[in-house]
This record gives C-alpha cells, structure tokens and sequence, in this order.
C-alpha cells in the first residue's frame, strides 16, 4: 500500500493510513500545540492522571529490578489508557478515569507482547553496551552513581565514547518500533509485530519533524523544571498529548477523509 491508502476504520471512527505520511518539518512543533489544546480541554484530569502515574512510578520502583522491569512490559498497555483518553477527548468528550484502564480491558495480551519485546531488545542493547562498554561499567551505568561513572569515563574515556554510541545507535530504533505501537494497536487493531514495524517506518519517515520536536519538548522540559519540577504536571500531559497528535498526523484520517490539523507544517 501507499502512504495515500488507507484500511477500514476502527471502533474508534479513525481510517488507518499505512505505511504513513511523511509530514514537513513544521508538523512537529504542530503537534505541541495539538497536544496544549487536547491538554487545556480537561487541565483537572490531565493532573489527576499524572500524579497517579508519577506514584504508580514511585511505588514500582519501590522493589527494585522487578518493579521496574513490570514498568517497562506494561508501559504499552498505560500508554494505549491515555490514547484511548486523548481521542475522546478530541471528539468533545471528557477524560474520564476509566479511559487509563482501557489498554488492561482491551488488546492487553497484545499491548503486553509490545511491552515484553521492548524489554528484550533493550536486554540485547545493555548487552552489546557491556561488550564494549565493560559489564561493570555497564552497572555503573544503570545504577545511574554520577561519581562512578565520571571515574569510569576518567579511566577509559575513548571507551564510554564507543559505549554511549552503541547504546544510542541502538536505542533508537528500538524507541522508534514502541513510539506509536501502543495506538496502533488499541485503537487500529494491530498486531504487536505490524504495529512495531509500522511505528518504526512512521518515526524515521519523519525525522526531521520529530528531531524539531524533542527539540522543542526538550526546552519546554528545561522550563518545566525550574519551579521546583512543577511544570511537569504540564510538561507531561503535552508530551502525552502531542504524541498522539503525531500518530493521528501520520496514521489516520477521520472515517469521513479529513486529515488531521496537524498533518501540516
């Protein structure tokens, strides 16, 4: 199929566009303001909805390696909640609660192999940053103890060097496959596998627009942070909602043919 092509539309009103449109540089930073008007619709439930999930964070963590490992599998199935939560939304209704829990009530066994791949592939990433990096280096590196790891980059910088461009060369493709996955699936439909492959094709056939996104998200994050970390209550329903702007500017059309505001630059 094209990117011009489209299938049957979802219980959700939204006709898949495969394998995507390659959008302008200009639609990334129109996707920000999507997602600060999808934010301002329900600002209350969008706070609420955070701080449950900066404590579900907290909690998780609480037992650590497992509980953050139980994070990383069923981020896919919180994620498709809050997707579920923006489209209503987007249709004029309201975020309600239930809206998160929809990813556990619906396509979870395939959300959850989403999840369980990510994992995987980030278990193969530590490993090929160990190989070149040094295993206990690579503990270094995830037990996040800056002091060590300024030693460490003391004693073999040319080392962390190679190490810090394997795990990024890798990372990304791997953040690339999971980035839409959750929404192709809760709300298309896909299977884990298509879903994966789709998101991966949609995140490099815009990488200029999604580069002028982090980099924009990235300043934003830097003035979110400066009244003590409150503007993350903010910060991280946009980042939420502009991320589902993107998947509906590369992803969808409306079940009567338009095109999402911001597909354009």
């Amino acid at each position: 199929m094209t990117a011009t092509e489209t299938t049957a539309a979802s219980d959700y009103g939204l006709e898949l566009v495969v394998p995507g449109r390659h959008l302008p540089a200009g639609a990334g930073p129109a996707w920000i303001g999507k997602g600060w008007t999808l934010f301002t619709k329900a600002k209350l439930m969008w706070v609420i909805a955070v701080v449950m999930l900066f404590i579900l964070i907290g909690a998780m963590n609480l037992v650590q390696g497992v509980g953050t490992l139980a994070f990383q599998i069923l981020n896919p199935v919180i994620t498709a909640g809050f997707v579920v939560a923006c489209r209503n939304l987007e249709i004029g209704g309201e975020f309600e609660l239930e809206h998160l829990f929809a990813g556990f009530r619906r396509h979870f066994v395939q959300l959850l192999l989403v999840g369980i791949a990510f994992v995987a592939a980030s278990v193969v990433l530590l490993l090929a940053f160990g190989l070149v990096f040094g295993f206990g280096a690579m503990e270094v590196f995830i037990g996040g103890d800056a002091e060590k790891m300024a030693a460490a980059a003391g004693e073999s910088s040319l080392t962390m060097i190679l190490g810090v461009l394997v795990a990024v060369a890798l990372t990304l493709p791997l953040v690339a496959a999971t980035w839409f996955a959750p929404a192709l699936v809760v709300i298309n439909e896909m299977g884990p596998v298509a879903a994966m492959k789709a998101s991966f094709f949609g995140c490099f056939g815009n990488f200029i627009a999604f580069t002028l996104y982090g980099l924009v998200m990235g300043v934003l994050l830097l003035v979110a942070m400066i009244p003590f970390g409150l503007g993350m209550l903010v910060w991280m329903p946009v980042l939420i909602a502009s991320n589902y702007a993107a998947y509906r500017a590369i992803f969808t059309t409306d079940r009567g043919g338009a095109v999402p505001a911001a597909t354009v630059g």
